[in-house]
């Protein structure tokens, strides 16, 4: 069974449709790469799956379990959705980090909150300990103190991905995380992506770095115009496109690359 399965999503802002029938399925353990101009949907797709926005059509479920029809009025309940977005962490291509907090206390807030307001019986010492376990893991070991201004972007970069993870969320989902990077530190947050798909970490990436989609991604999808054009094997999609489509805009990508 599929871990997250999209059936016929649409959503429209005003009279402008933003995506149309997108359906895609994503296997546990699998890393999808979302490709495409910038306007094509990507990032509303994955502010759909978020539940940052509200698909008009569409079903989206995760493990078996519908989470949202847009025929069901039960599912679209404001109340529920908090506990439907754990389903998804979303590491946003701006690091959007507290600038008040430390990187620890950045990863490990949410935890703590929902531990006192949820009554999870997580512990502080147990929350403070695995977050201080996801940032060594990020190699940020002698940055757990330092506040974000005190990072460079790749190490925020990180910290935020690192609080991604502390929710355990059953699919990671990033939003063209390099994009704010200049080439060094984008090498830096592509090492660690790629660490998470050796450990079949499920997620969902959007991205510009074709090199980067073709070789650590399962699938890819390439998007245009809010509809899903042409999706498949990486290697397949990325270096033999069989749509015109997708052909143009990896010809053009290429030339101003």
């Amino acid at each position: 069974m599929a871990i997250l399965d999209v059936q016929h999503i649409e959503k429209h802002f005003g009279d402008t449709s933003v995506l149309k029938d997108i359906s895609f399925s994503l296997e546990e353990g699998q890393a999808l790469s979302i490709i495409g101009s910038s306007g094509s949907g990507k990032t509303t797709l994955l502010r759909c799956l978020n539940f940052l926005e509200t698909p008009d059509q569409g079903v989206i479920s995760v493990r078996g379990k519908t989470l949202f029809d847009a025929a069901d009025p039960d599912t679209r309940r404001e109340a529920d959705i908090r506990k439907k977005r754990l389903h998804f962490g979303l590491v946003f291509q701006s690091f959007n980090l507290f600038p008040q907090y430390t990187a620890l206390e950045n990863v490990t807030l949410a935890r703590k909150l929902m531990a006192k307001t949820e009554k999870t019986g997580e512990s502080e010492d147990a929350i403070l300990a695995d977050g201080r376990a996801l940032l060594e893991k990020m190699g940020l070991a002698d940055r757990m103190e330092n506040y974000p201004h005190q990072l460079s972007g790749g190490q925020q970069q990180r910290v935020a991905i690192a609080r991604a993870l502390a929710m355990k969320p059953d699919i990671l989902c990033f939003d063209e995380p390099t994009s704010a990077l200049d080439p060094e530190l984008t090498g830096e947050v592509l090492k660690v992506i790629r660490g998470l798909a050796e450990q079949k970490t499920t997620m969902i990436i959007v991205t510009h770095e074709m090199a980067f989609a073709r070789d650590v991604a399962d699938q890819v999808i390439f998007m245009d115009g809010g509809f899903i054009v042409e999706q498949g094997d990486p290697k397949q999609v990325i270096d033999h496109p069989q749509e015109e489509r997708t052909k143009q805009f990896l010809a053009r990508f290429a030339e101003n690359n």
